[in-house]
């Protein structure tokens, strides 16, 4: 197209002639679980065919019957998007009248239908509302999003949780466990996401006929890979492993957004052609795509064209070469059909309203042609309720008491606990880097220290170093829990959604994995700067050294738990994790007198991990120490060790409270990441 046709209008309005006040009959059009178009609308009295009876065995054990092919036709009518906006700031909202809440509107009455063994493919320029909509199909809208409409399968309605057991939503972001390998990960999908009654046998042959067919065969013992860290798959093989993940279940239904963002064409090409593989088996596939090529919009079953939140046209390729012709606007033969229909509907700077007035007068036109006047009536036909196909045999009173998860909690407990643990084993941050630092900061501690005597001087000396090792074992597990802790829980929130473990068992199963890494860094550290040191000789004495630091590692591992879990992306946990640790520190009774502490923060020392590890580090090291040297006669001089536990204001009594009190911070602060991480579960989940 030149430049002098693309600054004048693609659709001549004034050209369209009226629709016609003829008056025309239409029937709705119902299609049945296989796919293939019945009757007019079925009568009431027939069973779904989604629908089953519960049969009972003999042996009381629970039974699966399904009556037909998991073939589904999705359709959706009426579809209304509002985003709440608040048109004040935040210093307003508390000193100024309160303006009323403004509501955009989103998507405009969208109706549509997606049948089984077609790839549909929804297209439109930027802004245009192809994620709105894939999100209000799946029940996936974000806070402050409200959905109107009504979405339907097989003609009856469904709701969230039944479409969440029946569906496959391939998100456009890939989010891995990049240590895994391909078929780990895919063992992991298989056990957590396959129903609990089906052998581990058959699981692990239903990821080998997934690999495959997606053509990851090459890759199977691959790393995935961590970008900027670890190398990995290609782009490509990230996205077909996302498909293997999501079809591992046989899902009738599957959702993709944006599944070739990022890729070259070469790579976008055998994506499509995965999806158009997929959906040759009697899947019902709806995808949304930006800039398809010519190539790729060929492979294409069915399109729907969204402009400024409406319905341009939904049909075939042909019906839509058909329709834009008739609206004066014809594809050049050397042009991408593709970027033709969205440049159409596309809003120009400079132009709006007319572009504007052309987008509703393309849709308007639709809307009352034969095309969406069927589509329409096709969508609001609904003959009840969805029923979940799968019935337990046992008859229970209230089925909403059934767990939302395919796996058992203990199945859950045992796949979870197995990722993690290899996760961890392969992380290198977790292992190398950090055994590589502890040996290289406790090597440098242990030289600096090296030799202290039981004198005037070495008491000072022996306190700063003890003190030093609280300081480090505190920040060093901190930032190591929230770079990777941080990494991890996107791909979390996204696998709790998708219903396949609880939050418990993910937190648990973490918190026992890192234990033994928790366990062996300050055990390594204190084996190395305790006899380099010259501290308390003895080896009780050593491993309550041990001891009080690994409790000191472990409750600065919980509080990094918690900071990342309250956090919303790994900046800002690094950025509030050191400013809320300076507090603690202050009050560990190394910078302050316990006894100087003003009784309005008295209460904050009692939350101290300085303060309980340093007072029991120095009444292990302290309480048996007898005598100590003066070296200079004009200073004061401890004599013995119990003056120097009394210089801090310490007690040996204390010794057991301190170590309670380390336990007591341990539990409260992995608590409260509990539910930090529970109540963001919840956040999503009420999106």
């Amino acid at each position: 197209m030149t430049n002098s046709e693309e600054s004048r209008p693609l659709i001549n309005t004034e050209s369209i002639a009226s629709t016609s006040s003829i008056p025309r009959t239409y029937n709705s059009v119902y299609y049945g679980c296989n796919g293939n178009q019945q009757a007019d609308t079925p009568d009431q009295n027939i069973r779904s065919e989604l629908q089953m009876d519960p049969a009972v065995s003999s042996r009381s054990e629970v039974e699966v019957i399904l009556d037909c092919s998991d073939k589904i036709t999705y359709t959706w009518s009426d579809v209304n998007v509002y985003c709440m906006q608040r048109n004040t700031r935040a210093w307003d909202r508390f000193y100024r009248k309160r303006k009323p809440v403004e509501q955009k509107h989103i998507l405009k009455d969208v109706s549509g239908v997606a049948y089984p063994g077609e790839l549909l493919v929804i297209m439109g320029s930027s802004g245009a509302g192809k994620t709105t909509l894939l999100n209000a199909l799946t029940f996936r809208s974000g806070r402050g999003i409200t959905v109107s409409g009504t979405m339907a399968a097989n003609g009856r309605r469904v709701t969230s949780s039944v479409l969440t057991s029946r569906t496959a939503y391939v998100q456009q972001d890939d989010l891995f466990v990049g240590t895994l390998t391909v078929k780990e990960h895919l063992l992991f999908q298989a056990m957590v996401r396959m129903d609990r009654h089906i052998p581990y046998r058959q699981r692990v042959e239903r990821v080998n006929d997934v690999i495959s067919e997606l053509a990851l065969t090459k890759c199977r013992n691959t790393i995935i890979g961590v970008p900027g860290r670890v190398k990995g798959l290609s782009g490509g093989e990230m996205k077909r492993l996302s498909f293997a993940s999501e079809v591992l279940t046989n899902p009738p239904l599957m959702f993709c957004d944006e599944p070739t963002s990022g890729l070259d064409s070469f790579m976008a090409h055998q994506v499509v052609s995965v999806l158009k593989a997929l959906a040759a088996q009697g899947k019902t596939i709806i995808a949304t795509l930006h800039q398809p090529s010519s190539e790729l919009f060929a492979l294409f079953d069915r399109i729907l064209l969204m402009a400024e939140g409406r319905v341009a046209f939904m049909g075939t390729a042909d019906q839509a070469y058909a329709f834009f012709k008739s609206m004066g606007a014809v594809c050049p033969s050397n042009y991408n059909p593709a970027d033709y229909f969205v440049q159409v509907l596309a809003v120009v700077a400079g132009r709006e309203i007319e572009c504007r007035h052309t987008i509703n007068t393309v849709c308007d036109t639709f809307q009352r042609s034969d095309n969406g006047i069927k589509i329409a009536l096709e969508a609001e036909t609904i003959q009840g309720e969805f029923q979940d196909s799968f019935k337990l045999a046992k008859y229970h009173k209230n089925n909403n008491n059934r767990s939302p998860y395919k796996a058992s909690w203990c199945e859950q407990f045992r796949a979870v606990l197995w990722r993690s643990w290899l996760s961890v084993i392969k992380e290198p941050i977790l292992i190398k880097v950090r055994l590589l630092q502890t040996l290289m900061v406790s090597i440098l501690i242990g030289v600096i220290y090296y030799g202290q005597k039981l004198d005037q001087d070495g008491v000072m000396n022996i306190n700063g170093a003890l003190f030093i090792f609280l300081t480090n074992m505190t920040f060093q597990n901190v930032f190591a829990v929230i770079t990777v802790f941080c990494a991890e829980l996107p791909i979390f929130l996204r696998e709790h959604q998708n219903g396949m473990y609880r939050t418990e068992v993910y937190f648990i199963c973490k918190t026992l994995a890192e234990a033994p890494i928790f366990i062996a860094v300050p055990l390594l550290f204190t084996s190395i700067v305790y006899p380099l040191i010259g501290l308390y000789p003895g080896i009780d004495h050593f491993f309550i050294t041990t001891g009080i630091i690994t409790l000191v590692a472990n409750v600065a591992t919980s509080f990094g738990y918690f900071i990342s879990c309250v956090s919303t992306n790994i900046s800002m946990a690094l950025s509030i994790g050191p400013p809320v640790i300076i507090p603690f520190l202050l009050f560990g009774g190394f910078f302050l007198n316990t006894a100087s502490v003003p009784s309005y923060f008295e209460w904050f020392s009692f939350l101290s991990w300085f303060r309980y590890g340093n007072e029991a580090l120095l009444i292990n090291q302290w309480s048996e120490v007898e005598t100590i040297a003066c070296t200079r006669s004009n200073a004061t001089c401890p004599k013995s060790g119990h003056m120097v536990l009394q210089t801090y204001n310490f007690d040996e009594k204390d010794f057991w409270a301190d170590i309670v009190g380390l336990i007591i911070l341990i539990i409260s602060f992995r608590f409260l990441a509990f539910l930090a991480l529970y109540s963001k579960t919840l956040r999503r989940a009420s999106k």
